[in-house]
């Protein structure tokens, strides 16, 4: 049985979610950037996986090589969205530890 009952779960439950929501509004803020190219090109995502920034090296640029530059732009945004991705669900299973039994899988969480 539950510690405190049902209300005790409800109280629970309240809190898990305004401290969700609190870390949802402050990945906005938060950055990660990648590159790829050795840093021609660099890519910054923040923790809602959208692309913030994009910096591309003049010395890239001059190249004239237009797919090379759109490959190493997508290399660059994929692994800053995989990177802004792994940051939030860190950040939320912080918020959701010891809330959720292990083994239940409840979507969002």
């Amino acid at each position: 049985m539950l510690k405190g009952g049902m209300q005790g779960m409800m109280k629970q439950v309240q809190k898990m979610q305004a401290e969700m929501e609190r870390v949802q509004k402050e990945l906005e803020n938060k950055v990660v950037t990648e590159e790829s190219g050795g840093g021609m090109v660099k890519a910054t995502a923040n923790g809602k996986k959208n692309i913030v920034s994009i910096e591309i090296d003049n010395e890239i640029i001059s190249s004239n090589d237009k797919e090379m530059i759109e490959d190493l732009v997508v290399a660059a945004v994929n692994k800053a969205l995989d990177a802004a991705g792994r940051m939030a669900e860190d950040d939320m299973s912080n918020v959701t530890k010891g809330m959720i039994p292990p083994g239940l899988n409840i979507p969002g969480f």
